[in-house]
Parts: structure tokens; sequence; C-alpha cells
């Protein structure tokens, strides 16, 4: 069984890894960490004439967003890629930052699980791995640069500490490290971990498992100390006195303006996001419900399910809510279910109710890991302007293509939002000799409604990354079209598929070509079926036509 142990410990980085390479490529919400890290590998720390230089290099102070985040997590990815990225090449960096991040809270769940083996056992641990690796959520957004996933590790490790079998209390040091570990992850990543913090407190001292004379003095040190790590370096990079997470707690709970993201009903953590990223639904109707029901099981149930859930209720009193924002209860919510797993795993030869009961669990696994990587297979297909502007470079790159040294290149809003990051515009080091003779890309982000309905604006752009072809002015080509994701579609053998030359759908790039090459197989072999992802174009690739193309299309 050491054997077995060593294979699902080993799968979690590995699909983690995975996820990364299916889907390279990131969405806005992750920009602000993606590019800051960016900037820190490219034009580093200056200490000289630092407001000037901070200003004009770094992609902060144009785009600084709703509010300030921490530099910290960008900090620690660039330090420790560095070296990797000289290696491998900085082609590569973004794979490697995101991969950095993505084994550190690997690291955490191996850590987790570990901790699962000891209090509960070893099958229990085993459970809870499989459970584990067919959760899509976690795996997916393991390696994303999220503030909430810079946190996860972070939780994940003090709810690793607080595991106990039912005869023992939890170490007092142990108690006091995940005080530790929900004390950072909240003054310096995300604020409203501090409602964890209050709940796994309260639920300490309910049990008599900590006193408020040995928590209160280690919650003071890691406090001070993680202010005195993120107030200094936040304070240089915006080049303001600034603690970002009390900004961040200013704008969502004072001000409530997280509710102009959206607002969703109070209910929507329970009924909605966390079965989603438990994904198995036996975990949230039949298994954790078991276990907490059980006697044998009940204890060690409680200390993972109660903090974890009187978290998401009363961080449902905030109006706006999004799943990744409780992303930290998938591996506390996952051992319970492996608690209940295992009790009716182990009594499979007792009694024909569990056998039955342990194939159908067996059974859910197989099921929920199928839809996990459809699921994978799907998300990959939501990034099409990563997708256009890589397509675009190689396009631009490529022999056949215009003599051109300077390549001027705009990208819209929709571009921005689903993979363009300064990792994908600027592909090597600016003063890295192996790049001197390729081609000079420059980029423009401009959103201003005003500047873009200009005819003259759009006359420096040799091409464009645009949703609406129609708002480009001027004389443009399509050249290509990157599609995206746009749900589930069932074609009949009867149905003839036309694509529309003139809008370049002819001309497809990206994963919407192979989803197009898999699609036409699949017809042909199947008698004209078709049952898989339904593609429509999001982004077109445009080259401004010159004067000699342009007259000959007017008189076509």
């Amino acid at each position: 069984m050491a054997a077995l142990d060593l294979l699902l410990s080993l799968a979690i980085p590995a699909l983690i890894i995975v996820h990364l390479l299916v889907a390279p490529y990131t969405k806005v919400e992750e920009s602000f960490n993606i590019q800051a890290t960016h900037d820190i590998l490219v034009y580093g720390t200056p200490t000289s004439d630092i407001y000037r230089k901070l200003s004009t290099q770094y992609d902060h102070f144009d785009f600084p967003g709703a509010v300030p985040r921490t530099f910290v997590g960008s900090v620690l990815l660039a330090g420790i890629g560095q070296p990797i990225i000289t290696l491998v090449g900085f082609q590569h960096a973004q794979l490697v930052v995101r991969g950095i991040l993505g084994l550190f809270n690997a690291a955490a769940l191996l850590v987790f699980k570990k901790n699962v083996g000891r209090a509960f056992g070893r099958s229990t641990a085993r459970w809870y791995a499989l459970l584990q690796l067919c959760q899509f959520h976690v795996l997916f957004y393991a390696s994303r640069t999220l503030p909430n996933m810079f946190a996860f590790g972070f939780t994940t490790l003090a709810f690793s500490q607080l595991m106990t079998n039912p005869d023992e209390k939890p170490p007092v040091y142990r108690y006091k490290l995940a005080i530790a570990y929900l004390t950072m992850a909240t003054a310096i990543f995300r604020s409203e971990l501090a409602i964890l913090l209050v709940t796994v407190t309260l639920y300490g001292l309910a049990r008599s498992h900590i006193s408020l004379g040995r928590i209160i003095p280690t919650f003071i040190v890691f406090f001070i100390t993680s202010l005195l790590l993120t107030i200094p370096i936040d304070s240089y990079f915006w080049q303001k006195p600034l603690w970002p997470e009390l900004w961040g707690f200013y704008y969502n709970a004072i001000l409530g303006s997280s509710s102009d993201w959206g607002v969703s009903p109070w209910h929507y953590y329970f009924t909605s996001a966390i079965p989603k990223i438990l994904t198995n639904p036996l975990s949230t109707s039949v298994l954790i419900p078991y276990a907490l029901w059980n006697t044998g099981t009940k204890s060690q149930a409680q200390q993972l399910v109660v903090p974890s859930l009187l978290f998401v209720a009363i961080y449902s009193l905030q109006p706006h809510k999004e799943a990744r924002f409780i992303f930290y209860i998938a591996p506390p919510l996952t051992a319970a279910a492996a608690l209940g797993a295992n009790y009716i795993f182990t009594r499979r030869t007792k009694s024909v109710l569990f056998l039955s009961a342990s194939v159908v669990i067996l059974g859910s696994v197989l099921v929920s890991f199928a839809i996990s990587t459809a699921m994978l297979v799907i998300s990959s297909l939501n990034y099409p302007g990563g997708e256009a502007l890589l397509e675009l470079r190689n396009l631009v790159s490529s022999p056949s293509s215009l003599d051109l040294q300077t390549v001027t290149i705009h990208t819209d809003v929709l571009s921005c939002m689903t993979g363009v990051t300064l990792f994908g515009q600027h592909p090597s080091l600016p003063n890295d000799s192996r790049s001197a003779s390729e081609i000079t890309f420059n980029y423009d982000k401009t959103e201003d409604e005003s500047i873009l309905r200009s005819p003259a604006f759009w006359e420096k752009f040799d091409y464009v990354l645009a949703e609406d072809p129609s708002k480009v002015l001027g004389p443009w080509e399509t050249v290509g079209v990157v599609e995206g994701f746009a749900g589930i579609e069932i074609v009949r053998p009867s149905t003839s598929l036309k694509y529309d030359i003139e809008s370049g759908q002819d001309r497809i790039f990206g994963r919407g070509a192979l989803v197009r090459r898999v699609k036409d197989s699949t017809r042909a072999l199947i008698g004209g079926w078709w049952v898989g992802p339904k593609m429509e174009p999001k982004i077109h690739i445009l080259r401004k036509m010159r004067e000699g193309e342009a007259r000959r299309a007017v008189t076509e």
C-alpha cells in the first residue's frame, strides 16, 4: 500500500501542473499579480529615482485596479523563479512563476494529506486524496495568481494542524501554528480570512482545545510580523504609505463597493458554490452528512466542518459572492467526506448495504474525475485573447509575412481580459542579445470610447485584436479568428455547417481549429452527429490594408 500512497501523493502536484499546461493563459482576475511578477523580473527594484522608474515602467501605475493589491506574492514568485527562468528561457517565464505557485499549493495539500493520515488513519488519507484529485476547481486554480490562491496554501496548512483523533486535543504548538498561518494569510493576502481566523478560534475555545491567553500572543506576534512585511514592500511599489488589505477591507466591507461587481443570494455558497467546488455530488449529499451523524466519525468531522461552514455562513452576509472566495474550505470539507467514505468502505464485507454503498462511492469517484477532465477541456477554451496574441506574433514573425521591423498592435478589452499579459507581449527580455534581430512589438490597450471613435487613432496600428471588427475604423483585413467556448451543442446529421469566408471564419486559429477538426472527424465517423463544445468567434485578428490593397478591396 506504500506504493499507492506515493502514487496518490505524486498525483496532486502532477495534476496541478497538467491543468497549468492545458490552460496556460490567465484572465483579468489574475492580471495584477502576473503583471507585477513580470515587471519585477524585467525591471527589478530601482534604488534611485524610484518614483519615475516605477511609474514609467510598472504596469500597475497605468492599470491600478479597483483596490491596491499586495506585491508580496509577486516578489516571492519573481525571486524564486528568476534562476529557473535563467535556465529555461524567458519565453517560459509565465509557466514557471505559475508553476511555483501551483507547487506551493500542492505542497500544502500534501502536508494536509499527511496530517489526515496521522489523525484519522492512512486509509482515510487515501480517500481524501482520491476525492481531492477529482475536484476541478482546486487543481485548476492552484497555479492561478489570484490573491485567494496565495492565501490558499496558508489556510490549508492551518487546517492541517487542527486535525486530531477523538482521544486527544491538538497540541498547543499546533494550534499556535494554525493561528500564525491564518494571521499571515489575513494580513497580507485576503482580509476576509479574519472571519475564518475567528471561527477557528471560537471552535477551539468552545472545545477547550486552547485558551485566549495562548492564542493572543501568537496572533499579535504574527500580525505585527505580517505588517512589517507587507507595508514596507507595498509602500515601496505603490509609492505611498499603504497596507493593501486594510484598503481592501474598507472598500469591500465598509463602503460595500464590491456589490458593483454583482450581487448573489445569501444561500449561493451553500446551494451552488460548495457543491461545485467539491465536484463529487456524494460529498455534500451523503458523505459529509454521514460523517457528522455517525458516532465513529462525528467528533473528527465536526472539527473540520463546523469552523468552515461557520466561516461561509458569516461571509454570506457579503452581497458579492464568487466561488473562489471560499476555496479555503475545500480541503477540510473533503477530509470530512473522506471520513464518511472510509467508514463505509472498510465495512463493505459486513453487509450488502455497505458493499453497495462502497461500489456507488467508487463509481462516483470515476464519474467526478471524468467531469473534472471535461471541465478542464472546456475551461481551456476560454482564453481567446492569449491564443490570439500568440497566433499574431507567430504570423508576423513568419517568413511569409510583410517585412516589418516594428509592429504596433492594439489589443481590445476582451483580449486583455482573456489571456493577453506582459509575458505574452514580450516573451524575451529587453536586453537579451538573442532577440536583437527580432521584430520590435509595441502594444496599445486604450479603452476610452471617445478615443476609439476617432479614425485618426487607428492609423498608427499595423494589427488589431478586436472582439467587434466594426468598431475598428479604416481599411482592415481579417487574417484570422480565434474562437471561444459558447456552450455545449448537439449537431444532427442533417445539419450542414457553412463558414462565413468574409468574416474570417474559414481561417480559425488556436484551439477553435482543433475543436473544428475533432468535430468534423467525429461527424464523419458516427454518421454526422456531434455532441461537444460549441465555439463562436471571440477575437478577430485584423491587419491594416495598405493603400493599394484598400483600393482593390473597394473596387472588388
